[in-house]
Order: C-alpha cells, then sequence, then structure tokens
C-alpha cells in the first residue's frame, strides 16, 4: 500500500531518512528546528533498543511505502517488547511518529529535486494541502509564487506544523504564463515568541508556524549540524 503522504517513495527521501543519527530524547524540543534534518529522536524514547526498533519501522514505511494502519500495528508489538510507558494513547502516539517523519523526509526530498531543477524553474509555488482543520495563514500563502532563492522560504517551506499537508511546486517563466501568476513580493505577517519551558529560552516563531517547524527541511548539510547536535547530547 502506498505511503499516505505525499507520493510514492523516491530515492531522495529514503536516503533523507537514512542518514539521520539516532539519539535519544526526552522531549520534542530537545533537537530543534534543521537539527532533526539529521537526528532521529521519538520523546520519551532513551533505550537504543527501543529507538533502532522504531526507526527500523519508520524507515520500512518510508523506503517500502507502509501504511499509517500497518505502522501502528508495528508500534504496538514494538512498544509491547520494549515495556516503553509512552506519553498517550497508542493511536495518537503512532500516528505523530509516522506522520511527521514521512512529512518531514518527504519535503527534504523534494527539496533536493526543486534545487535540481532550479536553473530551468526558478520560481516556487506555495500550495496549500487538505488538512481537516486548514491554517488560515497557510491559506493567504497558497499560489504564492516567489523566486527559489527568496529568503522567505528558509522559514517558511513544508511542514509549516503538526499535521500540515502544504507543499511547493517549481515553476519556470513558461509555467507562471500559462497559469497567469505573478512572481509576489514575500508577506510580512509577523512573529510571536515561543518559550521553552523547560530551560527557559525564547524563540521567535514566525506567525502561522508551529514551534520547531520554521526551517526547511533538507536544506543543511550533515557536516553543518552533527557536531553540534551531538555535543548538545
Amino acid at each position: 500500500m502506498a505511503v499516505e503522504y505525499g507520493a510514492l517513495p523516491f530515492k531522495e527521501a529514503i536516503t533523507f531518512f537514512k542518514e539521520k543519527l539516532s539519539l535519544p530524547s526526552e522531549s520534542w524540543d530537545e533537537i530543534w528546528q534543521e537539527a532533526h534534518d539529521h537526528a532521529f529522536i521519538v520523546a520519551g524514547a532513551i533505550e537504543d533498543d527501543l529507538i533502532e526498533s522504531l526507526r527500523d519501522a519508520v524507515d520500512k514505511a518510508i523506503a517500502e511505502g507502509i501504511s499509517l494502519k500497518e505502522f501502528q500495528a508495528q508500534f504496538v508489538d514494538i512498544v509491547k517488547k520494549a515495556g516503553w510507558d509512552y506519553v498517550g494513547n497508542a493511536g495518537w502516539r503512532s500516528h505523530v511518529i509516522y506522520e511527521t517523519n514521512l512529512r518531514q523526509s518527504y519535503n527534504a526530498g523534494r527539496y533536493q529535486q526543486l534545487q535540481a531543477v532550479k536553473s530551468t524553474r526558478p520560481y516556487w509555488m506555495y500550495r496549500h494541502g487538505d488538512s481537516e482543520n486548514p491554517r488560515k495563514l497557510h491559506l493567504s500563502w497558497h499560489t504564492l509564487v516567489l523566486p527559489a532563492d527568496d529568503p522567505w522560504w528558509r522559514e517558511h517551506y513544508p511542514s509549516n506544523g503538526w499535521g500540515c499537508k502544504c507543499k511547493v511546486f517549481a515553476l519556470s517563466n513558461r509555467d507562471l504564463q500559462r497559469l497567469g501568476l505573478p512572481v509576489g513580493t514575500a508577506p510580512n505577517d509577523g512573529t510571536y515568541d515561543w518559550v521553552n519551558k523547560k530551560t527557559g529560552e525564547v524563540h521567535e516563531v514566525p506567525l502561522g508556524i508551529d514551534p520547531g517547524f520554521d526551517y526547511a527541511p533538507g536544506a543543511t548539510k550533515p557536516s553543518e549540524r552533527l557536531a553540534q547536535i551531538r555535543s548538545e547530547q
């Protein structure tokens, strides 16, 4: 059965996930923004065997197109074997792990593909996804076209929050003419402060984006982040 988000498995998304470093973590915000490009964590999972079992299940879902239902069955078996006392119910927790990792791997893989065609398709278009509870700002960005190198994409390239299904498409000048779309100006929608309750650290986050999602998945190189990730553990 095909993966339930984005598209069928593809090389760039598979490679992106396989290159991650598995790390123990007590909470989701221990790894921040683009550090997620190079680290696999599951909040509350600190035992190596548990982490690797969960990672293998996610890896298989990305590479082979395992459905959410199949993954959830694997999740139940994994946590039962490990005796893991996790937060939330099994359905919700497995859904978050599955969807977040598949979406960000898909988006990171797409980022690499978009970069590869930038010389012939130098514009990116934001497309709102079919989310059950759409965010107003995400709707306002629908069909927004900006140059691929516009700084706005550094913080607004999807996913832009939990459950966000927005995507980006590359366009050529001919595409713009055919679709009747102008090249726009990056919107300034403001920011808000988010406070990490454990550390007291304050993060300025663009409005419309959930904390920790204000980065472009796949945009950083492993050499730029792995040393920092290890030093933070």
